[in-house]
């Protein structure tokens, strides 16, 4: 096999785990997240971060059988708890919550996390978790507002339709 056709074939490879690893990501922390991630990474030295990101983690790792996202979610978040990453931890709560996981789960997650990483960096987990869970009830209640405006809409319009047919 000549050097170029195996380069190819390695291109190949890197778009396919890139492709699948973008798919899970956007699934599990969301479109506008990881656009936005992708969108600040795209300089011509930090492309490779988000490139390994991308491919490492989310294409090989978490579309690996065995477990399931929602574990690999409540993994995160304990571990992310464990090391102080405040940004990161929010960002697997956000994909916790979207894999399926509880309040409860996430925050019985922490707690074990606490107990065995320490108190403030459960306190901090917390606070961090919190945060994100309201915010996403907030959205929720603002996405249903939206819902029953554009509802309340059609209602008009198809009241309108009717009278002047």
């Amino acid at each position: 096999m000549s050097s170029s056709s195996s380069s190819t074939l390695m291109e190949e490879a890197h778009r396919t785990i890139f492709e699948a690893g973008l798919q899970v990501r956007y699934a599990v922390a969301g479109k506008a997240y990881v656009d936005k991630s992708l969108a600040n990474g795209a300089s011509n030295f930090a492309r490779p971060m988000q490139e390994l990101v991308t491919e490492a983690c989310w294409g090989l790792l978490w579309t690996r059988p065995g477990l399931e996202r929602k574990q690999r979610s409540l993994l995160n978040v304990a571990m992310l708890c464990a090391l102080n990453r405040g940004a990161e931890l929010g960002v697997h709560v956000r994909g916790a919550v979207n894999n399926g996981a509880s309040e409860v789960e996430i925050r019985e997650t922490l707690l074990q996390a606490a107990i065995y990483c320490g108190m403030p960096a459960g306190i901090e987990g917390f606070k961090v978790a919190e945060r994100v869970i309201n915010e996403m009830k907030d959205e929720k209640e603002v996405e249903a507002k939206v819902e029953i405006f554009q509802l309340g809409l059609l209602q008009i319009e198809n009241s309108t339709t009717k009278i002047i047919a």
